[in-house]
């Protein structure tokens, strides 16, 4: 079971991570804060605060993401990974109970087509001169109408 444990938390860190720089963090945010402060509440007594404290520690983080990513730093952003990654492998040891709520987590960070979902890179370009009409750059656009 440790195994199995291990790589839920290998993947919810990756979802993580890739969640923390890409447009749907706001509400990805919200959920990572519910699932570590509802451990940190069923906790031992002490355990530091709860979903300030966990807010405050994923903004800490995407924080040092974003610059890692900045200055092509892939050490640094691979640190991030790597506390992430083994503060969900302590909880899911400590909450084995808490694997079936990081696997619904990680379906919704996850898309179901394997890409790489809201932390995907996106590259457009646009050369041969003056565009004469509608130009849309986006990750994911659904039911556009022009004109």
């Amino acid at each position: 079971m440790d195994a199995e444990l291990t790589a839920l938390a290998a993947a919810g860190a990756t979802a993580l991570v890739q969640s923390m720089v890409g447009d749907g963090w706001t509400a990805a945010r919200e959920r990572v804060v519910g699932f570590f402060s509802r451990r940190r509440a069923a906790g031992a007594a002490g355990a530091a605060g709860g979903e300030d404290a966990v807010a405050g520690e994923l903004d800490e983080a995407r924080e040092e993401l974003v610059a890692a990513r900045d200055a092509e730093d892939a050490d640094a952003a691979a640190d991030v990974q790597a506390e992430w990654r083994n503060r969900l492998r302590r909880t899911l040891r400590a909450d084995p109970e808490a694997a079936a709520e990081l696997r619904a987590l990680l379906a919704e960070l996850t898309p179901a087509d394997g890409s790489e979902g809201s932390g995907g890179v996106v590259h457009n370009s646009i050369s041969g001169g003056v565009q004469h009409g509608n130009v849309i750059q986006a990750h994911t656009v659904g039911d556009v109408r022009l004109g």
